[in-house]
């Protein structure tokens, strides 16, 4: 079963392989092993939470992360205008399966390597509520309950509108850092998935 995963925005290109070069030390002093696969992607096991600032971490029921290349960004239908630039490149860090703890680890693991990358992290969806099946950005009411909730913490949040493949046009939403440590601290909130292969931060 797979599990939740989010996505790096980066506004500057840079080779894939210079990007694992550069994590892949990093993630070998708190995961063990740290493998690589097809493409260049990497697969991981974290084994210390207290890099990323879990000191209560317990590594029973953590399964696997990867860190991969997002070939599909950028994309022609996302509107990335709220930003001065579009992202060059896109990367996906994510988690072969799902529970509390892999949640909690996805969520303190984008925020490092956002840190580390400079990078945006893409939710892959509306923080606070998604539309069904059908719905656009017509939808007032799902899209006022997600305003109000990313207006309640501090960083930047901005909405990114695509294309939904049915002719509509719906929004994810894009934070920096700031914005998702405030997330991950606050203690009304905690990380759910939403769907399968997608990670939120809702209340």
């Amino acid at each position: 079963m797979s599990g939740p995963a989010v996505g790096l925005r980066l506004f500057e290109a840079r080779g894939f392989a210079d990007i694992v070069a550069d994590v892949v030390p990093w993630l070998e002093t708190f995961c063990a092993p740290v493998e690589a696969r097809a493409r260049g992607d990497g697969d991981f096991w974290v084994r210390d939470g207290s890099t990323l600032g879990l000191k209560a971490f317990d590594p029973v029921g953590v399964g696997v992360f990867f860190l991969s290349e997002d070939e599909e960004i950028p994309a022609e239908d996302e509107d990335y205008s709220a930003f001065s630039r579009p992202p060059v490149q896109g990367l996906v860090v994510g988690a072969g399966c799902s529970g509390p703890v892999n949640h909690i680890l996805l969520g303190h693991l984008a925020l490092a390597l956002a840190h580390r990358l400079d990078a945006l992290v893409d939710f892959d969806g509306l923080l606070g509520g998604r539309p069904a099946a059908g719905d656009d950005t017509g939808n007032e009411t799902v899209l006022a309950r997600a305003r109000a909730l990313a207006s309640a913490l501090p960083g930047r949040l901005a909405e990114v509108a695509y294309d939904t493949g049915g002719g509509g046009r719906w929004l994810r939403h894009v934070g920096d850092v700031e914005f998702l440590q405030a997330r991950l601290e606050h203690p009304d909130f905690h990380l759910i998935k939403s769907r399968p292969g997608v990670h939120l931060l809702r209340k």
